[in-house]
């Protein structure tokens, strides 16, 4: 590119879309992000789903008002030719500034301080129960309990931040790469996917516990505040393993870590409500339908005011996608403006009771099963290409 020009189009900002060569444009300025790729907070997996486009609206999404500060050290000097503004766009940015302006994302309401009280409340039941009583009942409804504890922590640390735990593109590639050759036992079991969901979210768990450990011991990621993480995980393995201990007999333990994780899979199952059944993949990131892709890949739960806790916020998904930076206290107050401007646009709001929500995952998973078991269609572009191949 000559050094004199001020503009470059939006083929050229493509071509700088690989590793060590990220230029971004947000509202039309373009800027060098490559050096910076590895310290960005959110990790360098952003920045190379993103680059080489315009990307305001996942920019003003993720970061406060205070971020814009820190761009003119990235600019290129160039600015983007023929930029535009789509109407939902500029109506998405309108939303943002109007709720910056009423601060709402600096509201946080007691959300945090209930939460933790309930979990600290929680703790000290499941101590009584397990400690104190000797009934069988007891034991049970404690391990009950300990799953709703693990619930609301894990909503409290939703709140204080997204971080991806297995986001190798190595893995990744790996997992295309078996996924999408099928092989006789992976079509067996995604033909049964629709039969056995549901258990298996009784002991997802179990992985998350693995994906944690193979995070913050994993030489090659950086993780913020890697230690204090680890104090905490050797924490729980310490207090959980104990704990379980002073129960009197095998059968029992057993039943209390089973029980307990079968509760947390309401969680588990949660997430997958959100998600599962709406149209996940539909191509790779494009700064330019920020909106778009929010509304066409995410699914709300529709439920009563009073079971926002139980939920923890989660049942806007799309709202917490659109804004995510929003506390979850605000989520419901949001929700009739973001519906709106759907019907404005002719766009889709997807709301379903919990009930109707899992009837039509069970459906997207039986479809998938369906296809896994036709042998004779290895083509891809169905739903078991499109799961590996997602953009998020």
């Amino acid at each position: 590119m000559e050094a004199d020009r001020m503009y470059i189009t939006a083929d050229e900002l493509k071509q700088h879309s690989k590793p060590g060569d990220l230029w971004i444009s947000i509202q039309g300025k373009v800027y060098n992000v490559s050096d910076w790729a590895k310290e960005h907070p959110g990790g360098e997996i952003p920045l190379l789903n993103l680059a080489g486009q315009d990307v305001t609206d996942a920019f003003i999404a993720y970061h406060p008002g205070t971020a814009w500060q820190y761009l003119d050290k990235f600019f290129t000097g160039y600015y983007l030719e023929d930029f535009k503004v789509s109407e939902v766009s500029k109506d998405y940015r309108r939303l943002v500034s109007e709720f910056s302006k009423a601060g709402m994302f600096e509201k946080k309401g007691h959300v945090a301080f209930c939460s933790l009280a309930s979990v600290a409340i929680m703790f000290v039941v499941v101590l009584y129960g397990v400690l104190i009583c000797e009934s069988v009942w007891a034991h049970l409804g404690s391990a009950m309990v300990l799953g709703m504890l693990w619930m609301q922590s894990t909503y409290v640390g939703h709140d204080s931040g997204h971080y991806q735990v297995m986001a190798s593109r190595g893995y990744n590639k790996l997992a295309q790469i078996i996924t999408g050759n099928f092989d006789p036992l992976a079509r067996f079991l995604i033909s049964y996917q629709h039969w056995t969901f549901y258990p298996v979210t009784c002991v997802a768990r179990v992985n998350l516990y693995l994906q944690t450990l193979l995070l913050l011991f994993s030489p090659s990621r950086q993780v913020p505040d890697r230690a204090l993480n680890i104090m905490g995980i050797l924490v729980f393995w310490t207090w959980f393993p104990l704990l379980v201990s002073y129960l009197p007999n095998w059968p029992e333990r057993i039943m209390f870590v089973l029980a307990s994780f079968a509760v947390t899979s309401i969680q588990h199952i949660q997430f997958c409500l959100n998600h599962f059944s709406a149209n996940v993949y539909v191509g790779p990131p494009s700064g330019n339908d920020w909106f778009e892709k929010q509304t066409s890949g995410t699914l709300d739960i529709a439920c009563s005011s009073w079971m926002d806790w139980f939920f923890g916020g989660l049942q806007f998904q799309l709202e917490h996608h659109l804004f995510p930076r929003l506390p979850r206290c605000q989520l419901r107050k949001v929700s009739p403006v973001v519906k709106e401007l759907c019907k404005k646009h002719n766009l889709p709001y997807r709301s379903l009771s919990f009930w109707d929500a899992n009837v039509s995952t069970i459906r997207t998973l039986r479809t998938a099963a369906l296809q896994a078991r036709d042998l004779s269609n290895p083509a891809p572009k169905n739903l078991l290409w499109e799961a590996v191949n997602t953009h998020g």
